[in-house]
Formats: C-alpha cells, structure tokens, sequence
C-alpha cells in the first residue's frame, strides 16, 4: 500500500478495535432496541390496574364487611381487576400481596432505569472523545456523521433513562402516601377520597414513564443501520 494511502486509514490495530466496538456494541443495542418496549408494556399495564382502582374508588360506597375475614371486599374490588391482575382485597388482609409486587416490580424498573442510563452516559462521554480522533483519517470522514449521531442517540436514552427512574421513584413516593388496607382506604373513602386522587396522580407519571422507554427504544433502534454502514466500511478497509 504506498505510503500516502495508508496516513488516510486507521491502522490496523486501530481498526480492529473499531472493528470489534462495532460488532458488539451493535449486538448490545439490539437488546436495548427491544428490552425498553417490554418494560414499557408492563408499566402501562401496572397503571391500568392502579386507574381501575382509582376509578372504582372515585364512586363507590362505602360497606360493611361481610363478616369472614377471607371474603372479598364488595365496595374495593374493581370490576373485571381480580382476574387480570390478581389484585384482591380481603376483608381480614391488608395490602394485598399483589399490590406490594406491583410496587416492587416498579422500584427494579426505576433501579435498572438509574444504573442503566449512568452508566450509558457514562460510555458515551468516552466514545464522544475517543470518536473524535477519527477525524484525522480522511478514509472514515463520510461516516463520522453517523457515528457521531450514534453517540448522540444513545446520550439521549441515557438521559431519559435517568428521568424514568426519577419518574417512577416519586410515582411509588405518591403511592406510599395511600394506606391500602380495607379500614383506611374505608375511612378516607368515607370522608375526603384522597387515595383515588394520589393514585391517578401517580399513574400519570407512571405512563410518562412508559412513553419515555418507548422513546429510548426508538433513538437506540436509529443506530441499526449507522452501525452496519460503519461496520462495512471498518471491514473493507481491514481487507484492503
């Protein structure tokens, strides 16, 4: 290779560094294209359990046990809620076992959400420099571009990874604001009704959540095709 051609190329260690960032990065985000969108799924259908709650709490009248403590409570049990979501308030329980797993699962949502997007922002800050000594090889400078947008996209998701997490962090603090044992939800459905309006509230954080993943996964599933151009061209240029 005469020796002006081969300044405008990486060499070859260089490349193949590039070239195994391309090819297991890319395999990475194709996970990181699909994961969000099932986290998604499962967010919206926590808030549709908790709105059907809500919404049977907003007009229900209040009644009086029916005397067994493993009876179902007429006025708390949403219609049609007990066999999608095995949410089931008993007349001698307290919160039911389910509604502590709901709020479970979305603490681990938030927790790998935060620890996710840090630690993507946290790659990305590195890729934008290392990404930047690229420019001196005129024989990558048509793909900088999208490499360069590659790092953005996933800059991005970093960052609304993060707010996902913060979002359903104060959701479950709004939620922890409803006592959901059948004698106090009773008694502030007798008086003020509080709990549906922390609960809709939480939901409507908990949604935003939701539409945030999917947006994750959309920004993430944008670099399929600028890594595949990149990964080509790496390839081309280690069997030149």
């Amino acid at each position: 290779m005469p020796e002006d051609e081969a300044r405008t190329r990486p060499p070859e260690p260089l490349l193949r560094v590039i070239a195994n960032l391309a090819r297991f990065h890319r395999e990475h985000e194709q996970f990181y294209s699909q994961a969000p969108l099932r986290q998604a799924d499962e967010l919206q259908a926590c808030s549709r359990a908790l709105k059907s709650l809500a919404a049977r709490w907003s007009v229900t009248d209040v009644r009086d046990s029916v005397g067994h403590e493993f009876a179902g409570a007429e006025d708390l049990n949403a219609p049609g809620l007990v066999a999608e979501s095995g949410i089931l308030f008993m007349e001698g329980e307290g919160e039911p076992v389910e509604l502590q797993r709901l709020k479970r699962d979305l603490r681990e949502v938030a927790q790998d959400s935060d620890q996710t997007g840090t630690w993507l922002a946290h790659a990305m800050e590195q890729s934008w420099e290392s990404v930047g000594q690229l420019a001196a090889y005129p024989a990558l400078a048509d793909l900088l571009g999208e490499r360069h947008r590659i790092i953005a996209n996933d800059w991005q998701s970093a960052g609304l990874l993060a707010l996902v997490a913060r979002l359903l962090h104060r959701c479950l603090d709004l939620l922890d604001r409803v006592t959901f044992s059948p004698a106090s939800l009773r008694s502030d459905l007798g008086s003020e009704r509080n709990a549906p309006a922390y609960i809709f509230s939480a939901c409507e954080l908990l949604d935003r959540a939701s539409d945030l993943l999917s947006e994750s996964a959309v920004l993430v599933r944008d670099n399929e095709r600028r890594w595949r151009v990149f990964g080509a061209r790496v390839r081309r240029l280690r069997s030149e």
